[in-house]
């Protein structure tokens, strides 16, 4: 069956870095696109990035634009979201998720979704 497992949450202080993973399995990785969704506490999801099939063309949120890199292993079946000078702000739980198209941000056509990682940026 369709997984998308994410890992390399964690507790960080501002200004550190964190890169999480998400593993994918039970679907052809390289035919998809793939996103990073993150929701803080108390808020609704917001799209982060997005990568296209073969890694050549990435997409950002303007609020992590310059700070955020996504990236993608298709041999792997791997997606990464490597994150510099994290804030406060960036304090959410992180998803990844699949699609076969570019949706943009309109996160209700993504096909499969990770169970998601918390990430929590404080002092």
């Amino acid at each position: 069956q369709v997984q998308l497992v994410e890992s390399g949450g964690g507790l960080v202080q501002p200004g550190g870095s964190l890169r999480l993973s998400c593993a994918a399995s039970g679907f052809t990785f390289s035919s998809y696109w793939m996103y990073w969704v993150r929701q803080a506490p108390g808020k609704g999801l917001e799209w982060v990035s997005a990568i296209n099939t073969g890694g050549g063309s990435t997409y950002y949120a303007d609020s992590v634009k310059g700070q955020f890199t996504i990236s993608r292993d298709n041999v792997k079946n791997t997606v990464y979201l490597q994150m510099n000078s994290l804030k406060p702000e960036d304090t959410a739980v992180y998803y990844c998720a699949a699609a076969r198209y570019y949706y943009g941000d309109y996160a209700g056509n993504y096909d499969y979704w990770g169970q998601g990682t918390q990430v929590t940026v404080s002092s």
